[in-house]
């Protein structure tokens, strides 16, 4: 393969590269905005009293979410508090990806 190909495809990946990390900041910044539109007509729409309505072939409606996690330093507790009443199947052991990965690399070497 000829160096003028090789140079060719090289600024064709920057040039993709780049295309893409723009895309990326524009996605971001998207997301931001549908977020801060998605809490205004919700709050727009309580205030109106409206659960849902139509537009454009769209159906817009209310819906809440429950989030829960446990509170600032009290993890374990949680976990152990779950098991002990019979919840131990919601109580799931992990390893962080990174973390693993170091692992592995460093017993490699």
């Amino acid at each position: 393969m000829e160096n003028n190909q090789i140079f060719e495809m090289a600024d064709r990946l920057k040039a993709m590269q780049e295309q893409k990390k723009d895309l990326e900041a524009q996605a971001k910044t998207l997301g931001a905005e549908i977020d801060a539109l998605d809490l205004q007509l919700s709050d727009a729409m309580t205030e109106a009293e409206l659960d849902r309505f139509s537009r454009n072939g769209s159906t817009f409606y209310l819906k809440s979410r429950l989030f829960a996690s446990p509170a600032a330093g009290r993890r374990d507790e949680m976990i152990a508090a779950l098991k002990e009443n019979g919840f131990a199947s919601l109580v799931t052991e992990t390893v962080n990806a990174n973390t693993l990965a170091a692992f592995i690399k460093e017993q490699r070497e």
